[in-house]
């Protein structure tokens, strides 16, 4: 482990309380492999903790707020790979982790919206950063062009191997290209992105499909690594009787045709099953088709599905209806075409493993509903075919396979997930490859650990409501079918919302040397976030243990600072009166393995 010691409070005054220097003056940096600093930034920075690529959060939206905006989506773009797609049509895990909507906390920092808003305000000649290793002289195939097999191609190409990508359809981007409608996601931003991948000398090969182009051993034979990022793309059935009806689509199949400028039959009456994204982008493509009357049918209650809020408004606000506790029992049909569909009702029991609340069928509870098409969005799941035959037994954990040299990513791996998750399991991929190629370990994450000045956000941030994403109104919606629906922050908006967060990669620590035990910290904080303890336990895997709190004095070994729980507001660090409270920015980073 590299871990220097950041100046302390003593460094900074003479035994007769001179100030040296001041902490603004003076910046060391750290990095740091330490379980317990990995575990108190997984703990403290919960946004970041719940990246799947480790987005640094709250690093990018401070540049926001100082209106870098080319800074910020660099920082994004380290991690993600496509940051303007992804403020778009991110799945957000990191905004149901915010501290910021905790209880009594308001409502989740618009991280998403902030992420889009770097990409959107960044200067026109931004310059792209990219920290370029030699060329190895090694070769690999990536077998799929969707997020996965992008974020593995770009890694690989970055890390010196040349990387060539082989792509079933025509266009590159998977699910991204033909899963989401346009006017979630404009195409010419996402060909951009894509296109800042393949400048580094990726080489994209499209219409070639595993088992008809080519073998897994051709690629075998030719190339020095194979990564198999070939998605999901098979669609799950309802298996009910008349489900080969026509005008009875499935999910994914619906929106490519939609997506390669095609327009389906839907009708005046359109019914779609499924909870997901993918059933809200096919109804709302509906509506643009024409349709008047649409509904989304799920099997449990709303709470349940698997969308955000803001995709559950704006398919209100089209006109969308949810109908709860129903599952398609047959589709009817005369002469071939669907005119309808019978459904069950169900309810939901409590059961003692995940996913704890199951829907069951109510019996006879049967009634049909005309309708003019079904549309079937239940997700995907890997194409049962050579690939997953040769890859059988492959782990999960390390993107690894059976066979050497081979390694898989993204939703192949996992089954259907969401973006973020299949570009960072196309980084872990190009990792384990590297690895395989070199021998040797290129890269590692550790913590950087910064000496910093208190935050310089005022509490009066904290009231600040979550800034609205603006939006195109319901006419502006259906004169084009193409047209996005979310217009993205202004700049002040972008500042506005940027205000919000909490910093919470800034960790405040008490020097418990020159503490005196006043209580002047406890006496300001607005959260109970400053304990008197007795004991910090550590760990098993070297992270810091639950406080054991204690109020008697004579019990009170130090008093300390639940960063958890903190939200950086620096009352107490202004009412220290031996200005023994510290400030350290910890983030996690990825850096070179040295020499």
């Amino acid at each position: 482990m590299k871990k220097k010691d950041l100046y302390s409070k003593e460094q900074r005054v003479h035994q007769d309380g001179t100030k040296i220097y001041s902490a603004h003056s003076v910046t060391q940096i750290a990095y740091s492999t330490d379980p317990r600093d990995f575990g108190q930034v997984a703990t403290s920075v919960p946004c970041q903790a719940a990246c799947p690529a480790k987005t640094n959060i709250p690093g990018y939206i401070r540049c926001i707020n100082e209106k870098r905006y080319g800074r910020a989506y660099e920082l994004n773009r380290g991690a993600n790979i496509l940051p303007g797609v992804l403020g778009r049509i991110c799945s957000r895990p990191c905004e149901a982790a915010c501290r910021h909507g905790e209880p009594d906390n308001g409502e989740s920092v618009g991280i998403c919206h902030l992420k889009r808003s770097c990409a959107d305000h960044k200067s026109p000649m931004h310059r792209i950063l990219e920290g370029l290793y030699a060329p190895t002289g090694k070769n690999v195939a990536v077998i799929g062009a969707g997020p996965a097999g992008l974020a593995a191609a770009h890694d690989l190409a970055i890390l010196g191997h040349k990387a060539v990508i082989y792509e079933a359809w025509e266009k590159p981007g998977g699910m991204l290209m033909y899963g989401i409608p346009e006017f979630r996601l404009p195409r010419e931003l996402l060909m951009t992105e894509i296109n800042n991948i393949l400048r580094l000398g990726v080489e994209l090969k499209t219409g070639r499909t595993i088992g008809k182009d080519f073998t897994l051993d051709d690629l075998r034979n030719k190339y020095d690594a194979v990564v198999v990022a070939a998605g999901c793309t098979r669609p799950r059935t309802l298996g009910v009787d008349g489900e080969d009806l026509e005008n009875l689509y499935h999910g994914l199949d619906f929106m490519g045709m939609i997506n390669a400028g095609e327009k389906p039959y839907v009708g005046d009456r359109v019914v779609v099953i499924g909870a997901g994204f993918t059933a809200v982008d096919c109804a709302r493509s509906a509506i643009r088709l024409g349709a008047t009357d649409v509904k989304i049918n799920i099997r449990k209650t709303l709470e349940y599905m698997r969308i955000d809020e803001t995709e559950k408004h704006e398919a209100q606000f089209e006109g969308i209806v949810t109908h709860t506790l129903v599952q398609p029992s047959k589709i009817l049909g005369k002469d071939g075409k669907v005119t309808g569909i019978e459904f069950t009702r169900t309810r939901l029991e409590t059961i003692d493993e995940p996913p704890y609340r199951v829907s069951v069928p109510i019996e006879d509870s049967q009634f049909c509903v005309p309708c003019d098409s079904v549309i079937a969005a239940l997700g995907q799941s890997p194409d049962p075919g050579v690939l997953t035959e040769k890859l059988e037994g492959l782990d999960r954990e390390g993107n690894t396979t059976p066979m050497d040299g081979v390694f898989a990513a993204g939703d192949f791996v996992t089954g259907a997930s969401d973006v973020i998750s299949a570009i960072a399991g196309g980084r872990k991929a190009a990792l384990a490859a590297d690895v395989f190629l070199t021998g040797l370990e290129r890269k590692k994450q550790v913590v950087r650990l910064e000496s910093y000045a208190t935050t310089d956000r005022p509490r009066s941030y904290d009231f600040i409501r979550k800034v609205p994403m603006p939006t195109i109104d319901m006419e502006d919606r259906l004169a084009e079918a193409t047209n996005e629906v979310e217009t993205g922050y202004d700049d002040e908006q972008a500042h506005e919302e940027s205000k919000r967060c909490y910093l919470c990669n800034l960790k405040y620590e008490i020097d418990p040397l020159r503490c005196i035990y006043c209580s002047a910290c406890i006496d300001v904080a607005p959260k109970d976030c400053i304990k008197m303890v007795e004991a910090i336990p550590v760990n098993a895997n070297g992270t810091y243990g639950e406080y054991q709190e204690s109020s008697q004095w004579d019990q009170v070994t130090s008093i300390t600072i639940d960063n958890d729980a903190c939200i950086r507001c620096g009352q107490c660090y202004a009412a220290c009166p031996m200005d023994c409270i510290s400030v350290t920015k910890t983030e996690f980073i990825e850096m070179d393995v040295d020499e």
